[in-house]
């Protein structure tokens, strides 16, 4: 799946949640690898397994995973001509009585979660080695019972330690050193037994200085009449330990028998923490198992996107079955983007084996990949603009795309002309539909939803919007396009009709009665309103007499700056400013406001040229010059208007 892809509907931030719930690290190591699948059998398999995860911890929320600290370095450091330590064979021990554990728990969760809980069988407990383990090892410690040999070293052990301490205290005491010492007091250096002497007193005491203070005022010297008991108490250490090598040897020899069956019980250990950490990410955001299709349908029931939580407003998403390409216009922070995020993360989780925010019922679709134009896209290191940078990104869409692709663009034809801007997102919408993709795009602009309302396979969509709060709603409408709510949310606020009217015909060409404003009817008295109807006309008066000033002449080359098409001008203006301008042999009414002057006609033309060989059909011309000569009965010409 394309790495972009990702980055941008923050499939990262699921993964990290995700990996919150895991309890080991080698389980959110796998979390962290987690990709989407195209095999229909293994994703189906995959979500299966969770559900039944997740009917176990309905059961039971605690389940017995053992948090494998340190055991990866226990296993990696068999057979490796070192003994296991006594803390690593303690590890060792707490995981099998771990897997004891497991192995406990599942025996009744059989019917709940047949696939489940079989896992646990490729778990063998090792009874003799974690008794072995427990028997020759205690208290952090290899036990004094752990063999007979280091029973009776031990032994002896403690009995010359004994005697070796009442030797110590009888020098202490004796009148031969008591006047020499610093200090009453038995410690050790270098594991013997020493008696702090003052330093003036050096020659009295025959004896190795083993240690001195840091004052130098006070030496640590072994007596000479300690030596040979202290020589034979290393030489008892030294059996001791010699002996405790040797067990540990014996146990790591056995837990290196069973190094095949330890692995495979870590794997499954790992393989149980990465299940139920999706089971619990799952229970956490109430999300289910989606049906699976590799038939490019998605059907979404009430699904939230999982980032926003549980304020985030449903929605409702259908694609695949009688349409293809979904196009939704409507403004601003409607929840057009979050439409599209949320419809490709959710894909994605599908596609990784992860159940879905969504109702029962919602289907999924299998894509080979995503690909998305989501964001301004700006990249100030190359230079490029906004628009720039969208085109580029698209561009490598349509070499990408096939008929398994679910390609998802936002504000598609922003940044540029509106009338470019437009052509560009049409012929884009087109290719894209025609290489088979699965589509989902957003725009500004309403011209779009002509072409989607008549493209088969195409079908319209907009965001809801609440007038009464003046709010989007962020509810998805299918199959009707965005309006423009400026004129609406204008009248609402309590702007006059008149300037809303005219604002309306200015934009669309046509007449649309507004009432008296919304919000608060007998706000404004009816002095007020012919007040603001008589400064609405003293104003625009004069804007009225320049758009009649004539810019344009019979016959002048114009180009209409909306559509980049050009036309010849056929008479003007009205009291509005608009011209009658023929464009590829149909006449429009066009704003003066968006004709430029591209040739005039007396460039064109010679004086008196005749115009209706250019805004009259020939059989028109024929009629009219019989008629001048005659007159011819049922004879008529038609005009267009």
């Amino acid at each position: 799946m394309n790495e972009k892809t990702l980055e941008i509907l923050e499939f990262h931030k699921i993964i990290n949640t995700l990996s919150g719930f895991a309890l080991t690290e080698e389980g959110k190591r796998e979390l962290a690898k987690l990709a989407p699948s195209t095999n229909k059998v293994q994703i189906e398999m995959q979500l299966d397994e969770v559900t039944e995860a997740v009917r176990i911890l309905e059961k039971s929320s605690s389940v017995p995973i053992h948090s494998l600290d340190g055991l990866e370095t226990v296993l990696s450091g068999m057979n490796k001509g070192v003994p296991l330590r006594v803390d690593q064979l303690m590890k060792l021990f707490y995981f099998l009585e771990e897997c004891r554990k497991l192995k406990t728990f599942m025996k009744d969760k059989i019917y709940a979660a047949p696939r489940v809980a079989t896992y646990v069988a490729s778990i063998q407990e090792l009874p003799q080695l974690a008794e072995a383990i427990s028997t020759c090892i205690r208290q952090g410690r290899v036990d004094d019972y752990a063999s007979k040999e280091l029973q009776r070293i031990r032994k002896q052990l403690s009995i010359q330690e004994e005697r070796l301490k009442n030797k110590v205290q009888s020098l202490l005491k004796s009148p031969k050193y008591k006047s020499c010492l610093q200090e009453s007091i038995v410690s050790t250096r270098q594991g013997r037994y020493v008696i702090p002497v003052k330093k003036e007193h050096r020659g009295k005491v025959r004896g190795e200085v083993l240690d001195m203070s840091g004052s130098g005022a006070t030496l640590y010297i072994e007596p000479e009449e300690l030596r040979a008991q202290q020589e034979q108490l290393m030489f008892i250490k030294m059996e001791e330990e010699k002996e405790v090598e040797r067990i540990l040897w014996e146990l790591t020899g056995l837990s290196e028998e069973h190094e095949p069956q330890l692995k495979l019980a870590v794997e499954t250990m790992i393989y149980y923490d990465v299940l139920f950490a999706k089971a619990k990410y799952s229970r956490s955001i109430g999300a289910i198992a989606p049906a699976i299709n590799e038939s490019q349908r998605i059907l979404l029931k009430n699904a939230v996107h999982p980032l926003l939580g549980a304020g985030a407003v449903p929605l409702n998403f259908s694609i695949g079955h009688d349409y293809h390409a979904l196009l939704i216009t409507g403004p601003n922070t409607g929840g057009k983007t979050v439409t599209l995020k949320t419809v490709g993360l959710l894909t994605l989780m599908a596609q990784c084996g992860l159940h879905i925010p969504s109702g029962p019922g919602s289907e999924i679709s299998i894509f080979q990949q995503i690909l998305l134009d989501i964001g301004d896209g700006q990249n100030l290191q190359q230079n490029l603009s906004t628009f720039s940078s969208h085109i580029t990104n698209i561009i490598g869409i349509l070499k990408e795309t096939n008929d398994r692709t679910l390609v998802l663009l936002d504000e598609l034809g922003s940044g540029t002309d509106p009338g470019e801007g437009m052509g560009l997102a049409t012929v884009i919408l087109e290719q894209l539909y025609e290489k088979g993709a699965t589509l989902l795009a957003t725009t500004h602009f309403s011209e779009i939803k002509a072409f989607a309302e008549e493209r088969e396979g195409f079908v319209n969509g907009s965001m809801e919007f609440d007038l009464e709060s003046l709010k989007p709603t962020y509810r998805l409408i299918v199959g009707k396009g965005g309006e423009s709510q400026a004129f609406s949310i204008a009248w609402k606020l309590g702007m006059h009709p008149e300037l809303i009217q005219k604002a309306h015909r200015i934009t669309y060409g046509a007449e649309q009665e507004y009432s008296v404003p919304f919000t608060d009817p007998a706000s404004i008295s009816d002095m007020e309103k012919q007040i603001i109807v008589n400064k609405y006309k003293k104003r625009n008066h004069a804007k009225k007499e320049a758009s009649r000033e004539k810019l344009f002449e019979k016959g002048d080359n114009v180009r209409v700056s909306s559509t980049g098409e050009f036309g010849v001008v056929y008479e003007g203006p009205d009291e509005n400013g608009h011209y009658m301008v023929q464009v590829k042999g149909t006449k429009q009414s066009i704003s003066h406001k968006r004709l430029d002057l591209h040739i005039r006609a007396s460039e064109l033309y010679p004086e008196g040229y005749d115009f209706d060989i250019i805004f009259n059909s020939k059989e028109n011309r024929k009629k009219s010059k019989l008629m001048s000569r005659k007159y011819v009965e049922g004879l008529t010409i038609e005009h267009e208007e």
